[in-house]
């Protein structure tokens, strides 16, 4: 397999081994599409800016497709911790377990309050539920780079388009998009040791549920099937 023009680590001699979740490496086929069409940033290869996209979009893959952690090389492992608005960090394996879908999206608000439960979802169910509502992905960009390595900072946007449905709530077909900021603190190899996410769900969460909920018949036959084709988030399926 060939490797992919926005993520590292897919393909070669490096990933022989590799033990992918669904048994083999994603293609981004649809979601690079959907990148190159809309975004709004073309960074010039080689810049920071790029760099960083492809290093986010990279652990996003990982993160998202490889099961184990002596697999990642876009992080350090003994050392890596995720949070998200100032609450709890994750450990490496603690993120590899519950998805980076449900850390980012876990909250303290009262159940009746929530759209999405985190703590109702696995990693599975949490990817399957986004990969319903973006058939064609849910793409990924740096708008800004505003410091660089060792503490990386930088503003990203993350849009798709809702032609499934989401949690019961019919499709749209309305382009669901967020802004946030990050904050990345890598060691001499670019490794991420700790990722610190700040941005609004509800920016997310409020184009998803905008249309009423349907019957379960409907809901069903306007999911599309789910094929693992690298159609997930870091922030984050980029």
């Amino acid at each position: 397999m060939e490797g992919d023009k926005y993520r590292g680590h897919l393909a070669g001699e490096a990933e022989i081994n590799t033990e992918w979740r669904h048994g083999a490496p994603p293609s981004y086929e649809l979601v690079n599409e959907l990148f190159e069409q809309e975004r709004t940033k073309d960074w010039p290869k080689g810049s920071l800016e790029e760099i960083v996209q492809n290093t986010i979009k990279t652990w996003e893959m990982e993160v998202s497709h490889k099961t184990r952690l002596e697999d990642f090389k876009s992080i350090n492992p003994d050392k890596f911790t995720f949070s998200v608005n100032g609450r709890k960090p994750f450990s490496a394996k603690e993120t590899l377990e519950i998805g980076s879908y449900n850390v980012l999206l876990g909250s303290s608000l009262p159940d009746d309050m929530l759209a999405y439960k985190s703590s109702d979802e696995t990693f599975e169910s949490s990817h399957d539920v986004f990969r319903s509502a973006f058939p064609r992905g849910f793409a990924w960009e740096v708008m800004a780079v505003y410091s660089g390595p060792p503490v990386i900072t930088f503003k990203f946007r993350h849009w798709g388009h809702m032609e499934g449905s989401f949690k019961g709530h019919a499709p749209t077909g309305q382009v669901v998009e967020m802004f946030g900021v990050a904050i990345v603190k890598v060691d001499d190899k670019l490794r991420a040791e700790d990722i610190e996410i700040f941005y609004d769900p509800g920016e997310l969460l409020a184009g998803l549920i905008k249309d009423p909920k349907v019957a379960a018949t409907e809901t069903t036959a306007s999911a599309p099937a789910s094929t693992h084709t690298g159609l997930s988030c870091p922030v984050l399926r980029h």
